[in-house]
């Protein structure tokens, strides 16, 4: 496999063991000498001599939504590459179930734990992850006090403010957002835009719920109800767009000409759209695979690993125009 990848022996070590310090062209060269001679680790015998069971838990609040279905595929890949399993539970967007993931993938003698959790704050979560004993890696989540474990989150705001200095350069002054779900995306999707519009002498409706269909739904109908009626409307989650879009083809709105939207991610909902949506994307596969490696650091007893923020950009589409006159 070394000559393969063409790098020595050593090098192909601290690759498949997840070791930080790591070139992106070494890494890339080993993983592709993985897959071109079909390599497969002895599971067994690395977990005996490492005293693991060379699996990883991951508690998902929603596998039903596609960026977390992605996220997931970014971290098993990953962690596949470096020997280790992937034990899956799914919340379901349910936070008393979050604790109850974590205590059975703990029972299930996990490594180490990755967490993408509905809520981060409950009572019986926070306790639980301060007296855990595992590597934790916390995923687009605040980190709550007292509780020791590294972090993968994304830059919502930047994204945010991309788009809203977009609607601003249309001639958006009044722009409603529906905005909801676990803290951390909220809070900065929802600073992104109401700092921007501040600067811009724009004005903001926020319409707060939680994430889904049905709150995107309500949210858009609360705004449109508004008098005087917003000229552009932001739904800050996938799911949110959906329930939004829906509401507008209910109401007769037509996107693009009577109101400009904005969503977030590049689901296929955006894309297939007619007009195709303007989105704050971000990289789901790429989160998942980067918290793998935190965690892959962390068991590989790395003391000094930094914490990983990604970005995330607007992506322009027919949806924003200038408001109707």
């Amino acid at each position: 496999m070394a000559d393969r990848a063409g790098v020595a022996i050593s090098s192909v070590s601290r690759v498949l063991s997840g070791h930080p310090d790591v070139s992106a062209r070494m890494r890339d060269a080993v993983l592709a000498a993985v897959d071109d001679l079909g390599y497969r680790p002895n599971v067994l015998a690395q977990g005996l001599r490492r005293r693991r069971t060379l699996s990883v838990g991951f508690a998902v609040s929603d596998i039903a939504n596609p960026i977390f279905a992605e996220i997931v595929t970014g971290a098993e890949r990953r962690l596949r590459t470096a020997g280790y399993s992937l034990l899956l539970t799914n919340s379901e967007g349910d936070p008393a179930l979050d604790a109850d993931n974590v205590r059975l993938l703990e029972q299930r003698q996990v490594d180490g734990l990755l967490l993408s959790l509905a809520q981060e704050d409950t009572p019986a979560i926070v306790e639980l992850l301060r007296t855990s004993e595992l590597p934790l890696v916390l995923l687009d989540r605040d980190l709550p006090a007292g509780v020791t474990a590294r972090t993968a989150i994304f830059d919502h705001r930047g994204g945010m403010e991309e788009a809203t200095r977009h609607l601003l350069e249309l001639g958006h002054r009044d722009v409603a957002l529906v905005v909801g779900g676990p803290t951390l995306p909220a809070r900065e999707r929802r600073a992104g835009v109401e700092d921007t519009l501040w600067k811009g002498g724009g004005r903001l409706v926020v319409i707060e719920g939680q994430f889904g269909v049905e709150e995107g739904y309500r949210g858009a109908l609360a705004a449109l109800d508004r008098t005087p009626r917003p000229t552009a409307l932001i739904a800050a989650g996938n799911t949110l767009m959906a329930g939004a879009l829906r509401a507008l083809h209910e109401r007769g709105v037509r996107v693009g000409t009577d109101i400009s939207f904005i969503g977030c991610d590049n689901v296929p909902i955006a894309e297939l759209h007619d007009p195709p949506i303007a989105v704050v994307r971000r990289d789901a596969r790429r989160l998942g695979q980067s918290a793998a490696e935190l965690l892959l650091a962390t068991l590989g007893g790395e003391a000094d690993v930094a914490n990983v923020v990604l970005p995330t950009e607007f992506l322009m589409r027919p949806s924003c125009a200038a408001p109707p006159r």
